[in-house]
């Protein structure tokens, strides 16, 4: 169990191809209780997110609390200088002592008096310490990601609506300033679509407002993307296109292959999978 924490929290943050099987495990868990109780509540399904973060950290310490236990538990009697009056030797006397190791307050009832005890216990302190610089590190780096989307959903939904509004397409807008935002969208659509790999339960944080949330936005995109690559066009806004097309087709693929589970089809029965999955129509 120790090992098992250990490697998923090395996946988790500094190594984003890795698995990670128990992060993800946890947080598509919480993510589909929530999406059954939610129901058609924005604001309850939202809470998904959140929750699945929580849930994947506590799953961490669990796991180290529970696994150090039993190295503990043979020695609770004899390994350690107890408190006057204080009773031992039981996996509850294990399981505090690996609590408050853990959790770098110091010793109850009971301290090491075992030479390889007083070794073996800051350990795993130190991994306490570790998991608690992990978790204030992952939190720092997952909201910032989240900003980025939601911004491009925004960004995307309000293009949407000047267009519907004004009766402009993009594709028809001087060539210069149509070759710009098309390459404006491409590059955050890459971005967006890397923090899926590198930081894989930021999927899991849905949004109760449609306009920043990439899901619900998505398929617009590729509709950009279609329109800017007609041949009437000049050469660089369809090029644009294309790679607008290309990134459009890479986050399809994305959040298919690792999330919502549809990997078969264009890309958009992909995307508006990937709109299901999180309540939009697509």
């Amino acid at each position: 169990m120790i090992l098992v924490a250990c490697r998923d929290i090395f996946d988790s943050l500094l190594h984003p191809e890795g698995r990670a099987t128990l992060a993800r495990l946890v947080s598509r868990t919480v993510w589909l209780g929530f999406r059954r109780a939610g129901g058609h509540r924005p604001h309850v399904f939202a809470m998904a997110g959140p929750v699945g973060l929580v849930a994947v950290i506590a799953t961490w310490a669990l796991f180290l609390v529970v696994g150090w236990a039993p190295v503990f538990l043979p020695h609770v009697e004899d390994g350690f200088r107890r408190a006057p009056g204080a009773r031992g030797g039981d996996l509850v006397d294990a399981l505090n002592v690996s609590l408050v190791t853990l959790t770098t307050v110091g010793f109850g009832d009971a301290t090491p008096e075992t030479a390889w005890l007083r070794i073996v216990t800051p350990l795993e302190a130190l991994l306490g310490f570790g998991l608690l610089s992990a978790s204030v590190s992952w939190l720092l780096l997952v909201y910032p990601v989240l900003s980025r989307r939601r911004s491009l959903a925004y960004e995307v939904s309000l293009i949407q609506r000047e267009e519907r509004e004004a009766g402009v397409r993009i594709e028809e807008l001087d060539p210069g300033a149509a070759d710009r935002l098309y390459a404006e969208l491409t590059s955050r659509l890459i971005a967006a679509e890397r923090d899926f790999v590198n930081f894989p339960i930021t999927y899991y944080f849905s949004e109760p407002d449609p306009r920043f949330s990439l899901a619900a936005t998505a398929p617009f995109l590729l509709e950009l993307a279609q329109r800017g690559r007609g041949n009437a066009l000049p050469d660089r806004v369809r090029l644009r296109a294309r790679l607008l097309q290309e990134a459009v087709d890479d986050l399809a693929a994305t959040t298919g292959r690792g999330f919502h589970g549809t990997r078969a089809g264009s890309t958009r029965d992909l995307l508006q999978a990937y709109a299901r999955h999180h309540r939009w129509t697509g």
